[in-house]
C-alpha cells in the first residue's frame, strides 16, 4: 500500500479528494483485520503517523489549508471554534482504529454464533442499563458502538473474507439502530410539550451517517442486500479468534437470523431509510457538502432498484410515521435545527413510493420536508454558540453552504412532484401552494414551478385544469411581488408569462391583475406589456369576448394607463396616449398629464417623441405645443453638430413653419436660446427662407404667400444668432487647433461666409471678421496664410 501515499501530493487536488478519502477507508479495513498481530499494527501505526504528519497529507473534509474562500465575506466559515479544532487527515481514523480490538466477549459471540440470543447468553442481566442493553426485546444481540466505527468493522470483515461474520455484526448494528429509534421516539414524546413550547432544537448527530467518510449506511445496506440476493450465501470458512481459519461442513443458513416473514432486503431497505431520515448538521467545506448530496443520491439510486412489495410498503409506512413523530432525532420531525441537512431528495423518493399506497402519508412527508430553515429570516437556532447565524434573510445564504443552489433545486423538484400528483384535487393543490409560498425563497424556482403547473394544466389532449391554472397564477403573482423591487434579468419574460397565464384563467383574472397592478408591476411594465397585451386583438379572440366585455376590459386598461402615467409620466405617457386613443375623455386626460409633467418631470427626448406621435395622429397644434416645451429643456453647444436631438429640432422648426408665421415667430426665440451650434442654426435659417410659412399647414390655413424677410423678426433674430454662433465657434476651434485640422477649418469658414452673406451688410461683416482673425491669431502663420489665400 505504500504506493498510495506517493501520489498524495497529486491527490490533494479537488477532483481527487474522493480518492484520498477512499485511501483512508481502506486503511481502516487494514488495521481492523481481526487476525492482525500487534507487531504488524505497531508498524502500520508508525507509518500512518509519519504520513499523517506530512504537509501535503490531504484532509478528510477536502478543505486543505482553508483554500476555499469565503465567497461573500458576510460570515465566517463553519463553527466559531473551527480554527482551534485540529483538522482530521485521511489517515486520522485509521490511526484511531489502531486502538480498537476484537476481544470484547459480547462482540465475539455476535460474530461467531449463528443463534446468539439472550437465552444463550451466560447472564440474564447486563451491566449497562437499558440504554446500553446487550439484547433487544426479542432477545437478539445489540452492539453499542459509534455507528461509523461499528460499520467499519463490518467493512473490514467483508474485505478480509468473512461475509458471514460481517452479516452477523451488521444485523446486530441494525437491530441497535431500530431499538435506538424507538428509545428516541419515547424520549421525545415525554418531553414533547416542553420542546414544542421552546420552538427550538439542536442536532443530536453532529456527524451524519450519510456522506460520512466511512459510509456506514452504505456498508450496512450493501452487506444486507448482497446476502438477500444470495451473493454471499456459500462459503467454506469461519472466523476463529484463536487465530485459525477452520472449515465449515455446511452452507450458512442466513434466514436463521431473521424473524418470521422478514427478509434481508427488507432489513437493508429499513436501514437505508433510517440513515437517510437522520437529522444531521450540514458539514463544513465544499467537498464534505458535495459528498453528502452525492452519497444520498447514490443510496436512493440503489433503493430504487429494489422492487416494492407489500412487506416493503409496510416498512415504508412504519419509517415514515416514525420520521414524522420523532422530533429532533428525525430530519422530518416537527422541530428542525436550522442548519440540518435538508430532506428534499429523500422525501421525493418517499413521496413517489408511498403515493400509490398511502396518499395522505405521502403528502405529510413531502410537505414536512419542504422546509429550508437556513433561509428563514427569523428561524430559531438551538445552538446558542452561534448567535451570529441569526441574521436577516439575505446574509443567511451562508457562504459555507456551497451546495445551496443544488438544495434549492431539489426543493423545487419536490414541490413540482407534488403539484403534478395533486392535479384535479383542489384541497391538496391549495395545501401544496401554501407550502411553496411559505418555504421557497427563490423567485426563479417559484417561477419554474408556476410554468410547470401551467404546462400540466394546459395539456393538449385535455381541457385546462382550472384549479391548477389558478395555482400557477398565484405562484406567478408571488414572483411578481418578489421581483418588483429587485433586479432580475428574466423580469420581462415573467411579466409576459403572467399575462398569458391570467388570459388562460379568464377575463376576471386579467381584470384583477390590472386592478392591483401597483403591487405587481412597475408603471412601465403595466402600460407597455400588461395593458397593451390585454387590449390586443389576440387576447380578445382568445377569450371570445363580446362587445360589452371588451369595453369593460378596455376601460380597466385605460384606467391603469392613466394611473401609471400619473406615477411615471416619463416612461408611460406615450403608451397611455396610445391605449386611450379611442376614448376622448381618457385621451384628453392623458394629454393633460403630459402637459403638467412637461415642465419639470420629462426630458426633451420624451417630449419630442410624444410630439411626433401627436402629429402622426393628426394633432399638429398639440404636437407644436409639446415641441416648444421640449425646446425649453434642450441645450446644444457649439461643437455638438452630431447631437441626436438635431433631427427633432429641425422637425420642430419645420412643424412651426408649416403652421404659420405666428407659430414660427414663437419658436425661433426658443431655438436661439437652446441651440448654439452654428451649422444647425444655419440649416434652420436656410429652410425657413425657402418656403412661405403656413403654405403646407396641416389644417389648410393659408396666408399671403410672401416669403419672410431676413431683415425683420423673427428671421433677423435667427440670422444674428447664427452669425454669432459662427463667430464664437471659430474662436473656440482656433484655441486648440492643430495643423491636420487646417483644411477642415477653412471649409468651416466657407460655410460661415454663406451665412454672413444672407445679411444685407454681410459682406462687410465677414471681411471685418476675417481681418480680426488675422490680427488676433497672427502667430498661426501657416493657417492665416491659408485664410488669405481663400478669403483675401
Amino acid at each position: 500500500f505504500c504506493w498510495l501515499f506517493l501520489s498524495l501530493s497529486v491527490l490533494r487536488e479537488k477532483h481527487c479528494v474522493c480518492v484520498c478519502v477512499c485511501v483512508g477507508a481502506l486503511w481502516m479495513c487494514i488495521v481492523l483485520n481481526p487476525h492482525c498481530k500487534s507487531e504488524q499494527k505497531c508498524v502500520w501505526l508508525r507509518q500512518l503517523r509519519r504520513w499523517n504528519g506530512v504537509d501535503v497529507c490531504p484532509w478528510e473534509d477536502g478543505n486543505h489549508g482553508n483554500e476555499l474562500p469565503n465567497l461573500t465575506h458576510a460570515l465566517p466559515h463553519g463553527n466559531p471554534d473551527s480554527s482551534s479544532r485540529p483538522h482530521r487527515t485521511v489517515f486520522t481514523r485509521a490511526i484511531e482504529a489502531c486502538d480498537l480490538h476484537w476481544q470484547d466477549t459480547h462482540l465475539q459471540r455476535i460474530i461467531t454464533h449463528d443463534l446468539y440470543t439472550h437465552s444463550h447468553a451466560h447472564c440474564h442481566h447486563d451491566n449497562h442499563g437499558s440504554a446500553g442493553a446487550l439484547f433487544d426485546a426479542r432477545g437478539w444481540p445489540l452492539w453499542h458502538e459509534h455507528i461509523p466505527t461499528a460499520c467499519a468493522r463490518v467493512d473490514a470483515l467483508r474485505s478480509h473474507g468473512y461475509p458471514r461474520e460481517a452479516l452477523l455484526l451488521a444485523i446486530a448494528i441494525v437491530n441497535t439502530l431500530i431499538r435506538q429509534q424507538q428509545k428516541h421516539l419515547e424520549l421525545f414524546r415525554s418531553h414533547k410539550k416542553e420542546l414544542l413550547h421552546k420552538g427550538m432544537t439542536s442536532v443530536t448527530n453532529m456527524e451524519g451517517w450519510v456522506g460520512h467518510p466511512l459510509d456506514p449506511i452504505g456498508t450496512l445496506f450493501s452487506t444486507l442486500l448482497d446476502t438477500g440476493r444470495g451473493d454471499e450465501e456459500g462459503r467454506n470458512a469461519f472466523l476463529d479468534f484463536s487465530g485459525k481459519c477452520m472449515s465449515e461442513p455446511h452452507l450458512f443458513p442466513a434466514q436463521r437470523l431473521l424473524d418470521d416473514g422478514q427478509s434481508f432486503v427488507a432489513l437493508a431497505v429499513e436501514t437505508a431509510l433510517i440513515g437517510l431520515g437522520q437529522q444531521r448538521v450540514m458539514p463544513d467545506g465544499l467537498y464534505a457538502q458535495e459528498k453528502v448530496c452525492r452519497n444520498e443520491e447514490q443510496l436512493l439510486a440503489k433503493l430504487q432498484e429494489v422492487e416494492l412489495d407489500d412487506a416493503l410498503v409496510k416498512i415504508f409506512r412504519k419509517q415514515a410515521i416514525f420520521l414524522l413523530e420523532a422530533g429532533p432525532y428525525s430530519g422530518l420531525g416537527e422541530l428542525l435545527y436550522r442548519e440540518s441537512v435538508p430532506m428534499h431528495t429523500f422525501a421525493k423518493y418517499l413521496f413517489t413510493s408511498l403515493l400509490p399506497h398511502d396518499t395522505e402519508l405521502a403528502y405529510k412527508i413531502a410537505l414536512r420536508a419542504m422546509r429550508l430553515p437556513v433561509l428563514e429570516s427569523m428561524a430559531p437556532s438551538g445552538d446558542l454558540s452561534r448567535p451570529h447565524h441569526i441574521v436577516s434573510m439575505v446574509p443567511n445564504r451562508y457562504p459555507r453552504w456551497f451546495t445551496l443552489s443544488h438544495i434549492e433545486s431539489q426543493q423545487c423538484e419536490l414541490a413540482s412532484t407534488m403539484l403534478t400528483a395533486a392535479k384535479g384535487d383542489g384541497r391538496k393543490l391549495e395545501t401544496v401552494l401554501e407550502s411553496i409560498q411559505k418555504n421557497i425563497h427563490s423567485s426563479s424556482h417559484i417561477f419554474k414551478l408556476a410554468q410547470d403547473a401551467f404546462k400540466i394544466a394546459t395539456l393538449m389532449d385535455s381541457l385546462p385544469d382550472i384549479t391548477l391554472l389558478k395555482v400557477s397564477l398565484e405562484l406567478g403573482l408571488q414572483v411578481m411581488r418578489m421581483t418588483l423591487s429587485t433586479l432580475n434579468w428574466r423580469r420581462r419574460e415573467m411579466v409576459r408569462w403572467l399575462v398569458t397565464c391570467a388570459t388562460e384563467v379568464g377575463v376576471y383574472a386579467l381584470d384583477s391583475i390590472m386592478q392591483s397592478w401597483f403591487t405587481l408591476f412597475t408603471p412601465t411594465e403595466a402600460t407597455s406589456i400588461v395593458a397593451t397585451t390585454v387590449m390586443s386583438n389576440t387576447t380578445i379572440v382568445r377569450l371570445h369576448l363580446d362587445c360589452h366585455q371588451q369595453e369593460n376590459l378596455a376601460s380597466s386598461a385605460r384606467t391603469l394607463a392613466l394611473q401609471c402615467t400619473m406615477k411615471d409620466p416619463q416612461n408611460c405617457a406615450l403608451s397611455a396616449l396610445t391605449l386611450c386613443e379611442k376614448d376622448h375623455i381618457a385621451f384628453e386626460t392623458a394629454y393633460q398629464i403630459v402637459l403638467d409633467a412637461a415642465v419639470t418631470g420629462m426630458s426633451y427626448t420624451q417630449l419630442f417623441t410624444i410630439a411626433r406621435y401627436m402629429e402622426h395622429r393628426g394633432y399638429p397644434m398639440r404636437a407644436y405645443k409639446l415641441a416648444t416645451l421640449a425646446m425649453a429643456h434642450l441645450n446644444l453647444s457649439y461643437n455638438q453638430d452630431t447631437h441626436p436631438a438635431i433631427n427633432d429640432v429641425l422637425w420642430a422648426c419645420a412643424l412651426s413653419h408649416s403652421l404659420g408665421k405666428n407659430e414660427l415667430t414663437a419658436v425661433i426665440p426658443l431655438v436661439v436660446k437652446s441651440v448654439k451650434c452654428a451649422t444647425v442654426l444655419s440649416d434652420i435659417l436656410r429652410r425657413c427662407t425657402l418656403t412661405t410659412p403656413g403654405m403646407v399647414a396641416l389644417h389648410s390655413r393659408r396666408n399671403s404667400g410672401k416669403l419672410m424677410s431676413l431683415d425683420k423678426a423673427p428671421l433677423r433674430q435667427l440670422l444674428d444668432a447664427t452669425i454669432g454662433a459662427y463667430i464664437n465657434t471659430t474662436h473656440s476651434r482656433l484655441t486648440h487647433i492643430s495643423p491636420r485640422h487646417y483644411s477642415e477649418f477653412i471649409e468651416f469658414l466657407s460655410k460661415a461666409r454663406e451665412t454672413f452673406l444672407m445679411a444685407q451688410d454681410g459682406h462687410i461683416q465677414f471681411t471685418q471678421f476675417i481681418d480680426n482673425l488675422k490680427q488676433i491669431y497672427k502667430g498661426k502663420k501657416k493657417l492665416m496664410m491659408l485664410v488669405r489665400e481663400r478669403f483675401g
